[in-house]
């Protein structure tokens, strides 16, 4: 068989990436001029470097142990860059030819605002696209026209540093308006932007006619910022037969630097004055962050190509670093755009350019031009991280900078007199800190290889990132006086939403993020477009510590100010209290009920108290869904502890009982049901006991009493079984205990265990362990004088001795220890084992695998933070399964966080190994390894197969694509739901065997009196006919089917044909299956072929009442 093929990551840029364009306006990476020939092409980025191997030794030395890391970012910034020849093809030309119209562009006279927006959509049929307030058609000032004093194409275009995407890629031209259209108040009262907006509607009047054949015409926010309209022109495809070219080109309207005084442009100054001159002098006037910087991100585009070109200069590894951080902020969701975030390529650009001019102690540099990109990327991380830019501005090159109470963060560059990071919230700011948190701890991580969680998998869907999302209408009147900043009504609102939730829910959730309507382009010939309805999607992280938390505890009654401020925000929810310790407190009390519950009562309370009732009916809760999936109504542990207090019992009585041969060492439980990890939560009562017992493993001391025989130890297990049997039937006249035998023609394996039924209904499946049996099988094995056979069946004993005995054991444990602290990994695992159930896996994947499967999104859970809800564990987990190579990667859980990079690559070897002795994959498929498993295949050595393998991936892969199709929309029952097409023949079950009928039976009331333990319900007792009808089925038809079943609802049996037993063959005797003639061969051989139709025969007369009906597709 040929070799696996080496795995090749691929950057997930799919076609749901936040940011709208891949071009960086702000990012001034340009030539002066554009040229008269094609740029260059770019040479291959490894030779750009010219201390490749000091770079190698950076990467390898300290965190990693090889140059594994700086091997793969080689490698992806090789993959990401796009083919430009093919992606921008003819681009050089139009950008010529846009020069040339545009500097040819007639000048115009000075107009009055009426007369100029009159003459344009006479002459042009063009609208204006003023920003509102619209211009005072009486203004005194004029609109004029004159030739660009500069044209320039800007941005990742001509640097060769664009990423690929599936996404319209953009390439910026930059036209700086002449000083001479402008007065030296054009700053106050948006004079500046009204004039900036008519320049951009005379230059697409000079435009429209010329280009109307190569492109379509439209305005744009650029960066949804709606002072700064653009001209955005897209190609049209002039041969029907070619594809439409996927990029656009946008000009962008700039004004000269330093055309305004920075000291009026300061963000603590006003710039937006009121109309009445007496309001105007008795008022304070409040100052104007957003506008002021919107002016001032205009005047610094040549300053800022400046900075950018210095640092590309002094630095080799600057260029490589703005890649990596563009490719990292797009997987995270975060742009330019404000509706995404607001920080993008050009702020980590010029971020990471101020902070190789300065920012550290005494003035000195925070970045050093030596630095690898690598190295530059986690200092700006670190940085991003270390400081919180909204409770502590910074301010670079700004002696006289005083720091104001801003609503978001600030970095101001002193140099240019600009918030660098003025479009961003304080919401879309905190949730940066924390992705660049989190990045940090993966690349602080030294024993597993983090680059995929880094740079590959985007943690921007929704679904898989919050934990709850809600939407809410904007309130038909305002909620409070406009501001003067030019902040929206969506923002204003925002602002507000989002001070009343921190301020609401304060502990009860980690972040909240909050985004408003997108905007669109629209057409020249009319105006910006409105949303109709406008809406909010705010989304939040749990904190499990403190989600589900019933009572709040406000200030005492003392502290008057406080309580009254308590009393103002929660109105008549607020209530004085006096607690158990003596104090007196303001508080609030919830009704009790799941986290979602009592997140969704607190915010419609909030809601509907600050923002009235019709805001608080539009509100619509999306993540709930998931856990009504869940049998049960509580999904925690909780629902466990029954049982589990029942087994403490057991546990107790078993150590307390006298005549047992030997010291008793430990009674261990090895079963999903004492893990917390049971779909179905273990019901019982005095008359209805456990339908499945609880599997638990009893150890005594050690005694040289034991036989020297396995077969014997096997034999004297059922005499100890009877023992304690009678003993606790002695101790407990309600206990009942009845042996029962497995493994019948298996003798060197365990052949006994023992049923414990309580008066209660508990009930418990008792196998002895003896550590003896491991040392008699070793010996067994390696005795070259036994035969083959009893070699094989030694060395298959001895696995399930591990597995059973062994391992078992440890992982129970494990998984109940993490269910305690994780609150969410038990609904979470059970939720997952119902996705493999429902989609028939679960009878061919062990329930270990799944529980390590979702084990390792809590413990391992980057590139996010530990999952905080039941959807986003599941969502992540699937998404996990969906990326699993298993071919050539191994599953691996680390609980206790103390494993190796040396274990690591020991286990990885091991797979290598398991794939160079099994190439086919024919007896371990799956490789799952964790501290107690260092093999990998305790629990994967008989299945699944590659077969079953294959289709949980393409299913996971399925699911995944779905969740990013439907996004908010998702129904989450559309997961789980499953087809029989795939499937060669169906057989369907009578409705008195399948899991919902057994569940209707359990769930039926019974009188008090009656309920007690009779013969028939004992008999039934660990007794599962499906079961036991499909392993006769796989052992008669072990070479001809493949059985799928799924236990929830169970009503039905799938199976596929083996293609190589469907195959005709030549007659030979004794074959295991049912043939008939097929025809004749080549050589006048007899050929048979597979007779399906008697097989399906048989297996309907092995299922007698149980099967109902047999379909068979094909």
């Amino acid at each position: 068989m040929s070799s696996l093929p080496a795995k090749r990551r691929k950057l997930d840029h799919t076609s749901t990436s936040l940011d709208d364009s891949e071009s960086e306006s702000n990012e001034p990476q340009s030539a002066p001029n554009i040229s008269k020939e094609a740029p260059a092409p770019p040479r291959p980025r490894h030779t750009k470097r010219t201390h490749n191997d000091d770079d190698a030794a950076l990467y390898a030395g300290g965190i990693y142990k090889s140059s594994l890391f700086k091997l793969q970012v080689d490698e992806l910034l090789r993959e990401v860059a796009p083919n430009y020849a093919k992606r921008f093809c003819g681009l050089t030309e139009a950008l010529h030819k846009l020069k040339g119209l545009i500097e040819g562009i007639e000048e115009r006279d000075a107009l009055s605002i009426s007369d100029a927006t009159e003459w344009l959509h006479k002459s042009h049929k063009i609208t204006v696209p003023f920003p509102d307030p619209k211009p005072d058609k009486n203004a005194a000032y004029k609109l004029t026209y004159t030739r660009p004093s500069n044209v320039n194409v800007i941005g990742s275009y001509i640097l060769r540093t664009m990423v690929k995407s599936d996404n319209t890629l953009s390439v910026d031209m930059l036209v700086v308006m002449p000083a001479s259209i402008f007065q030296e108040k054009d700053y106050l009262n948006y004079r500046y932007f009204y004039k900036r907006a008519y320049y951009l509607a005379c230059i697409a009047a000079g435009l429209q006619q010329s280009v109307k054949e190569e492109f379509d015409l439209a305005f744009e926010f650029l960066h949804g910022n709606e002072l700064h309209p653009i001209l955005i022109l897209k190609p049209k495809s002039a041969d029907a037969t070619k594809p439409v070219l996927n990029y656009a080109i946008k000009i962008i309207p700039a004004a000269p630097q330093r055309l305004f005084a920075e000291s009026k442009l300061h963000p603590t100054k006003n710039s937006v004055r009121s109309k009445d001159s007496a309001e105007r002098e008795s008022a304070v006037q409040l100052p104007t962050p957003f506008y002021n910087a919107s002016i001032q991100s205009d005047c610094n585009f040549e300053s800022y190509l400046k900075l950018l070109h210095s640092a590309l200069k002094s630095s080799d590894g600057f260029k490589d670093a703005c890649i990596l951080g563009r490719i990292w902020l797009r997987q995270r969701g975060f742009a330019s755009r404000i509706s995404t975030g607001g920080f993008g390529h050009f702020e980590w650009a010029a971020l990471t350019a101020l902070l190789l001019k300065g920012g550290g102690a005494k003035d000195h540099s925070v970045l050093s031009p030596g630095y690898s990109s690598y190295q530059m990327f986690k200092a700006v991380l670190q940085f991003l991280s270390a400081h919180d830019l909204v409770a502590n501005p910074v301010a670079y090159e700004s002696i006289d900078y005083v720091a104001s109470r801003p609503s978001g963060p600030v970095l101001f560059d002193g140099h240019r007199g600009q918030n660098l990071l003025y479009k961003m919230t304080p919401w879309s700011y905190h949730l940066l800190r924390e992705e660049a948190r989190a990045s940090l701890s993966m690349l602080n991580d030294a024993t597993f290889d983090q680059f995929e969680s880094t740079f590959i998998i985007r943690t921007s869907q929704p679904l898989q990132r919050w934990d709850c999302i809600f939407k809410l209408s904007l309130p038909s009147q305002p909620i409070r006086a406009p501001s003067c900043d030019h902040m929206s009504s969506v923002a204003e609102f925002s602002l507000r939403v989002g001070e009343v939730l921190a301020e609401g829910l304060t502990d009860r959730i980690k972040i909240v993020d909050i985004k408003g309507p997108e905007t669109t382009s629209w057409s020249i010939k009319s105006a910006a477009p409105s949303t109709l309805q406008p809406s909010l999607v705010v989304s939040v992280n749990f904190d499990p510590a403190n989600i589900d938390r019933l009572v709040d505890h406000g200030p005492p009654a003392e502290e008057r100010k406080r309580a009254a401020k308590f009393q103002k925000f929660w109105g008549e929810k607020a209530e004085l209290r006096r607690f158990k310790d003596g104090s007196i407190l303001e508080s609030l009390v919830w009704s009790s009920g799941s986290s979602y519950s009592i997140f969704q009562s607190i915010t419609t309370y909030l809601v509907k108290r600050h923002f009235g009732p019709e805001v608080a009916g539009s509100l619509k809760f999306i993540g709930e869904g998931f856990e009504h999936l869940l049998l049960g109504s509580v999904p925690s542990t909780k629902t466990f502890e029954t049982l589990r207090q029942a087994f403490s019992a057991f546990e107790k009585q078993v150590r307390d009982l006298e005549g047992l041969p030997l010291q008793l060492r430990n009674l261990s439980p090895v079963c999903p049901q004492l893990r917390y990890s049971s779909i179905e939560l273990p019901s019982f009562s005095p008359g209805q006991p456990l339908r499945n017992p609880a599997d638990v493993l009893i150890q005594f001391e050690g005694s040289g009493r034991w036989p020297d025989d396995v077969v014997a130890i096997q034999r004297t297990k059922i005499a100890f079984l009877l023992k304690i049997g009678r003993l606790l039937e002695e101790a407990d006249e309600s206990t009942t205990t009845r042996l029962g035998l497995e493994n019948e023609d298996k003798p060197l394996q365990n052949c006994a265990f023992l049923h414990v039924i309580y008066g209660t209904g508990a009930a418990f499946r008792l196998r002895i362990h003896n550590d003896r049996e491991q040392i008699l099988l070793e010996r067994q094995i390696k005795d070259k004088s036994t035969n083959h056979r009893a070699r094989e069946d030694a060395v298959l004993a001895l696995s399930v001795y591990k597995k059973s005995f062994l391992q078992l054991p440890l992982h129970t444990q494990s998984i109940a220890t993490h269910c305690t602290r994780f609150p969410l990994l038990s609904p979470t695992i059970r939720l997952v084992k119902m996705w493999f159930d429902q989609h028939m896996l679960a009878g061919h994947i062990r329930d270990e695998v799944i529980e390590l499967l979702v084990a390792r999104t809590f413990v391992q859970p980057h590139p996010w933070r530990t999952p905080s809800s039941t959807m986003t564990g599941f969502l992540r987990t699937l998404l996990s399964i969906s990326r699993w190579d298993w071919r050539v990667e191994p599953l691996i859980v680390d609980f206790t966080g103390a494993m190796t990079s040396k274990v690591v690559d020991t286990i990885n070897t091991r797979l290598e190994a398991w794939r160079k002795i099994d190439p086919a994959m024919n007896r371990t498929v799956l490789f799952a390894a964790s501290n107690h498993d260092k093999t990998g295949t305790a629990f994967t050595d008989k299945g699944p197969s590659k077969l079953v393998a294959s289709r949980m991936t393409a299913l996971a892969r399925s699911a995944c694509k779905l969740v990013t199709e439907k996004g908010l929309e998702l129904d989450p029952r559309s997961l789980f739901a499953a087809s029989t097409a795939d499937y060669d023949f169906v057989i369907h079950l009578s409705p008195h065997f399948d899991g919902n009928h057994r569940r209707k039976e359990a769930s039926k009331p019974k009188y008090k009196n009656l309920e007690m333990h009779s013969e028939a319900t004992l008999d039934i007792i660990g007794y599962q006919p499906v079961h036991s009808y499909i392993d006769e089925l796989k052992k008669v038809y072990t070479d001809t089917v493949v059985l799928f079943h799924a236990e929830l609802p169970g009503s039905f049996i799938a199976g596929l044909w083996n293609p190589q037993a469907v195959a005709p063959r030549p007659l030979k005797v004794n074959l295991a299956y049912s043939t008939r003639p097929a025809g004749v061969g080549g050589e006048n051989d007899e050929v048979i072929q597979l007779d399906k139709s008697a097989i399906l025969a048989e297996m309907a007369r092995l299922g007698g009442d149980m099967v109902s009906e047999i379909v068979m597709h094909r």
